[in-house]
């Protein structure tokens, strides 16, 4: 066959395959993860520890074999079946270009925001896409209209770094007091309810608070509907960031008490980087601003309170196969085997030479992630060491976190590809770190 013929006909074979694509461009629902056997059942722990079930998982994804990688909380490794949805997806946006963009995307994107609306237990109407939880934390902060100038606003240590940076803004945007206060260490659940108990009564004119439902930090499990119930009952409305916990943990946007809520969609959930949303509990729109004065939207639509521009339509496409393979899994599935994961490795290395745990291994205080500290090293060089030591010594990748009162730490953070063999591998390197052992 001539060479100009190949080339001709593989071209027909590519744009046979688009014009299917374009028929079918949103998921439909699309199955996630066919040969993905049913979730076990039973208590947490069996769930938690089926083999078979785990491995299969573990087969979802193609993961680099140059370094275990305990760096999952950055974003989540989009599984294969998803992986495949956001090529199939990226081909489509592209072979329909701005005919797809002018004439079809509006009733698609719709479809995706009803499934995620789903799936978190909210109405369609009380959610907006974002690019991420910043993006979504950010246009709640910024658009709380309800502070007059001497208001206060409070946030604590363990918060998001954005997040804080959006809090201190409200001084000159709003004309507010902004105050931190420290989370406890080491943490539990009373001494985190007593700190913001404490913090609430010595603030009285707070009017806003900010609440993290996972810390990026340490990865403790805030006990959010507590908090919010004692923000509430002092007239203190709460905004709470849980880009680490749906996905992560197992709950509905309800069970927070909070009417402002940030999500990711490409951390716990495996959907492509760059998207999110934000909720607003229905009655409560009135309170955030629209964004820069949007008008695309009318002023009673959520959809005005996100002003973004042109968005990767491809990743929000994908979103449907992300969630459908987060459902397929299970959340308490997902949950009982990222706690089993953590709690592999920290019960083994817990008694390690100068290692101190920063997040409790209290019941329901903890999910996947958990930071450790070595003794005495608290600055920005000793923990970038430690990280360093890991990577290069041992081939296992790690995080440095800033930002905890008491000094920095390194985070730890397993996903459902992680298994045994990866966690004693860590638990072998930090022997030989902390000097617990010879190496």
């Amino acid at each position: 066959m001539h060479p100009t013929e190949t080339i001709s006909s593989d071209r027909r074979l590519i744009l046979k395959s688009l014009v299917a694509a374009a028929a079918t461009s949103l998921v439909a629902p699309a199955m996630a993860a066919e040969s993905l056997p049913p979730a076990p059942t039973g208590s947490a722990a069996a769930i938690a520890t089926d083999k078979a079930y785990w491995a299969a998982v573990k087969g979802l994804y193609a993961v680099t074999p140059d370094i275990v990688n305990f760096e999952n909380g950055y974003w989540g490794i989009m599984p294969e079946p998803v992986r495949r949805e956001f090529i199939r997806q990226s081909d489509m946006v592209n072979f329909q270009n701005t005919y797809y963009a002018r004439e079809r995307v509006g009733a698609d994107f719709e479809a995706v925001r009803a499934k995620v609306a789903a799936a978190v237990g909210a109405a369609p109407e009380e959610i907006a896409l974002t690019r991420g939880a910043t993006e979504a934390l950010q246009l709640l902060i910024g658009g709380y209209n309800r502070l007059q100038p001497g208001d206060g606003v409070l946030y604590a240590d363990l918060d998001y770094d954005s997040m804080q940076y959006a809090m201190n803004s409200l001084k000159a945007r709003r004309g507010v007091d902004v105050v931190k206060f420290d989370i406890p260490e080491p943490a539990t659940r009373q001494a985190v309810l007593d700190a913001y108990a404490r913090a609430i009564e010595a603030n009285p004119k707070t009017r806003l608070l900010l609440l993290t439902h996972v810390s990026h930090r340490t990865g403790f499990v805030m006990p959010i509907a507590e908090i919010a119930r004692m923000a509430k009952a002092k007239g203190i409305d709460t905004i709470v960031d849980a880009a680490h916990s749906w996905g992560q943990i197992d709950f509905r946007v309800k069970d927070l008490e909070s009417d402002f809520v940030g999500f990711n969609l490409h951390k716990w959930i495996g959907a492509p980087l760059g998207v999110g949303f934000l909720y607003i509990k229905k009655d409560r729109l009135a309170d955030i601003d629209r964004a820069m004065g949007d008008e695309d939207f009318a002023e009673t639509d959520i959809r005005s309170r996100v002003h973004t521009g042109t968005v990767n339509f491809a990743t929000v496409l994908t979103v449907p196969t992300a969630v459908a393979l987060h459902q397929q899994i299970g959340a308490p599935a997902k949950q009982a085997r990222l706690r089993y994961l953590r709690d592999y490795w920290v019960s083994r290395a817990r008694g390690f030479k100068d290692l101190e745990i920063l997040t409790p291994d209290e019941a329901g205080s903890y999910g996947a992630m958990t930071s450790f500290r070595l003794a005495g090293k608290t600055s920005k060089a000793d923990n970038e060491a430690i990280v360093a030591k890991l990577r290069d010594s041992h081939k296992i990748m790690t995080v440095r976190r800033a930002g905890v009162a008491k000094g920095q730490c390194i985070r730890v953070t397993p996903a459902l590809f992680t298994d045994e063999a990866d966690l004693d591998r860590l638990v072998e390197a930090l022997a030989v770190i902390t000097g617990t052992k010879t190496g």
